[in-house]
């Protein structure tokens, strides 16, 4: 078939591209029929059409047992859409090479039905308020995925955009969440910018493949992107943080200080004494922030030649006080804050309302290794130091310190002596002092997870709950008794006390979340609506009632996503539908 018209009376009435020549112009000499390296101008499609194939070659590619009239029509038909969507031709870009395998084995039916529901909701039940007895699926899914992490499961193909999607939207998701898409995320976050945070590295431990080879190393460290590089440094500090370390070094010299501050504190979770030279030469660095940062990670080394100055330094302005009576503390700030002391982290300048001597004590007990302090008073340990009286109102500045040492340097002895006993009246005061800078969320972030535990359970069943808010959650989920059994019961005892349960909703949230999902059986009893006791707020039994029944709904949709997690692969499967027969089939 071939397209013929007259000069004269052109039959195209289609839009003309301005730029377009004109057809009554010298018709120039036909191009070859060889195929165009990029799409034709839409004036020469035109003018091919308003001539005709026959007198024009049309300036398009014609495929095999294609003819020249409908590949024009073809070209006309695409270089259409482009101008509709105001595009600009260009070639095909190259196709991107083939996601890589995940050998990792597929989500049993139930449990990838049920990752698609909580990714299909995770924008409707949660941004409202707390009402009714529905369980929120928001928070369901970060729950689902952090179990899921403990199968060694693989994302289903399907579900990768809406899960990165998920964890665009919620920076608490990513950790797991990449974790269970794998390699294919990194795969997909090249091809869609709005999931280059995959990129950094956050999804799962890093791993080295085993077969790199050193000059392959070497090139994806210097050529990699920033996330990328990181991701390798970590990998490497966790195989050997030798190799690791001088990989690092490397380029040390010519990184941005950014970056130096960041590939330092990569270092902190496989930091060894084999680290303490690089760190030394770091404390001269030209930035302020990596300065600091190296000084914090030789504080941490009891032994290194650092703490031993800071050791020195502290010790001569906090020791026994030799005029008492009886066994106390005596306290000199430093008078001034030396070029050594500047060299070694400590920064001169106070916060806005802070004094400098307090400022400049402060930062060198924090960094002097707390088994010190033991042969400095005497043998006493921890909890015989802690306990003794602090002269000239420096308790809580010191005690403050401490506590930053203790977290800083892990040490349960004496993160247990500063936070002593629970139940003690003067606790509840002391969870935020008053002056005082102390995070015992922090402190109990130390401590072993039954104790911890056991420690909030007693502070809450002495105190309540008002102040246990933050350190339930340091608490390891889900909540061992008897964590679970004291929140209950102190919730209990405020719907008995006749007020709201939205003044305990953090509580309660906390509780869907981190309770045992056997805990639900028993907390069927607290579903009933009571009788409301006098000068109760109106209406608050049936609102306490809702929150448990709620509660324990939560709890026993929990219990149904983990046994959908450990089913078999092809458990209780329609063949026909792909429905499943299991506890979640009405789900």
């Amino acid at each position: 078939m071939t397209t013929t018209t007259t000069p004269t009376s052109p039959t195209y009435t289609g839009p003309i591209d301005p730029s377009a020549p004109d057809s009554s112009a010298p018709t120039p000499p036909a191009p070859t029929p060889s195929a165009p390296t990029s799409p034709a101008p839409w004036g020469e499609l035109v003018s091919a059409a308003l001539l005709g194939t026959e007198r024009r070659t049309p300036p398009v590619a014609v495929r095999s047992g294609q003819g020249a009239a409908a590949a024009l029509l073809d070209a006309a038909a695409v270089s259409t859409v482009r101008r509709r969507a105001a595009l600009r031709p260009a070639p095909a870009g190259e196709r991107p090479a083939p996601a890589p395998a995940d050998p990792r084995p597929p989500l049993p039916p139930a449990a990838r039905r049920r990752l698609s529901l909580l990714l299909a909701d995770r924008g409707g039940s949660g941004s409202g308020s707390r009402r009714g007895t529905a369980p929120d699926l928001t928070e369901l899914l970060p729950q689902w995925l952090a179990a899921a992490g403990e199968y060694g499961y693989r994302a289903p193909e399907a579900l990768l955009p809406a899960l990165l999607d998920a964890a665009r939207a919620r920076t608490d998701l990513r950790p797991a969440a990449l974790a269970l898409a794998g390699p294919r995320a990194l795969w997909l976050s090249r091809l869609n910018a709005e999931w280059k945070f995959a990129l950094r590295g956050i999804g799962g431990p890093a791993e080295l493949s085993g077969d790199e080879d050193p000059d392959g190393v070497q090139r994806h460290w210097e050529e990699g992107l920033f996330a990328e590089r990181v991701a390798l440094l970590t990998a490497l500090r966790r195989q050997d943080p030798r190799t690791g370390l001088a990989l690092l070094s490397t380029t040390w010299s010519t990184e941005r200080a950014e970056d130096r501050l960041m590939f330092l504190d990569s270092l902190r979770e496989d930091l060894a004494v084999t680290d303490e030279p690089f760190l030394e030469q770091a404390l001269s660095d030209r930035s302020r922030n990596v300065r600091a940062t190296a000084a914090e990670l030789l504080s941490t080394l009891p032994g290194s030649a650092l703490a031993a100055r800071m050791a020195r330094r502290a010790h001569t302005c906090v020791g026994p006080d030799r005029t008492a009576g009886a066994p106390a503390i005596a306290v000199e700030a430093p008078h001034e804050c030396d070029a050594g002391m500047q060299r070694d982290g400590i920064a001169p300048k106070p916060p806005a309302g802070r004094g400098e001597r307090s400022w400049w004590l402060v930062q060198l007990v924090e960094a002097a290794p707390l088994d010190g302090w033991h042969d400095r008073f005497g043998g006493r340990d921890a909890a015989a130091i802690v306990a003794l009286p602090v002269g000239d109102d420096w308790r809580t500045e010191l005690h403050d310190a401490w506590c930053r040492a203790a977290v800083r340097q892990r040490n349960a002895d004496w993160a247990r002596a500063l936070l002593g006993a629970p139940g003690t009246p003067s606790r509840a005061a002391e969870v935020t002092p008053a002056g005082s800078s102390r995070d015992l969320t922090k402190l109990l972030a130390v401590l072993p997870d039954a104790e911890r535990a056991r420690w909030v359970a007693e502070f809450i069943a002495a105190h309540g709950l008002s102040e246990a808010f933050r350190m339930l959650g340091v608490c390891a989920v889900p909540w061992a008794e008897p964590l679970g059994g004291a929140v209950v019961d102190a919730l209990d005892i405020a719907r008995d006390a006749g007020s709201y349960p939205w003044s305990f909703s953090g509580v309660m949230g906390l509780a869907e979340r981190c309770l045992d999902p056997a805990a639900a059986d028993r907390l069927d009893l607290l579903t009933a609506v009571t009788d409301e006791p006098e000068g109760a707020s109106p209406g608050s039994g049936g609102y306490w009632a809702e929150a448990f029944q709620r509660l324990v709904g939560t709890l026993r949709l929990r219990a149904t996503m983990h046994a959908e997690l450990t089913a078999p692969a092809d458990a209780r499967t329609n063949p026909e539908t792909g429905a499943g027969s299991g506890p979640d089939a009405r789900t």
